[in-house]
């Protein structure tokens, strides 16, 4: 009975987060997630490296998906390079981009690509040109979502 009510309280508590109007997980998810382990760094680590696994599962599976009907089409949509850190150093890199109030709002999707840039050693200017475009094409989803 215990185990019924703890787990309809939680249900209850996260229900309304569950609800809210959102496109993608951005700096202020990532940075509540230290909120949510009780400011427990190794459960805070285990909860950021499950999110990023989860992010690039995903997104092998749809590039799988993608492939098996048209190769090059897969191959020019997910160009982009976010295996180049391994989880540990993108925790990191995620932590320290995300410290930048001015990037809380860039998509966690994003962020990963931008870490992996800065991993890489992309020059300067190309990673803030697509940083503009992440915060120019997000801004423009959530007001076509309003509309």
């Amino acid at each position: 009975m215990k185990r019924v009510t703890l787990l309809l309280l939680i249900f209850i508590t996260y229900l309304p987060a569950q609800q809210m109007d959102r496109l993608f997980w951005n700096g202020s998810d990532w940075r509540r997630l230290e909120k949510l382990a009780d400011y427990d760094p190794e459960l805070t680590y285990m909860m950021k490296i499950a999110y990023i696994n989860g992010v690039l599962d995903g997104r092998l599976f749809y590039y799988l998906k993608a492939w098996i009907m048209e190769p090059a089409f897969a191959d020019s949509l997910y160009a982009e390079t976010v295996d180049y850190l391994s989880p540990r150093e993108l925790v990191k890199v995620l932590d320290n981009f995300y410290a930048d109030p001015i990037n809380g709002y860039i998509p966690l999707p994003s962020a990963i690509i931008i870490s992996n840039m800065f991993g890489e050693r992309i020059p300067m200017n190309t990673i803030d040109e697509y940083i503009r475009h992440s915060k120019e094409w997000i801004n423009r989803m959530i007001l076509e979502q309003k509309q």
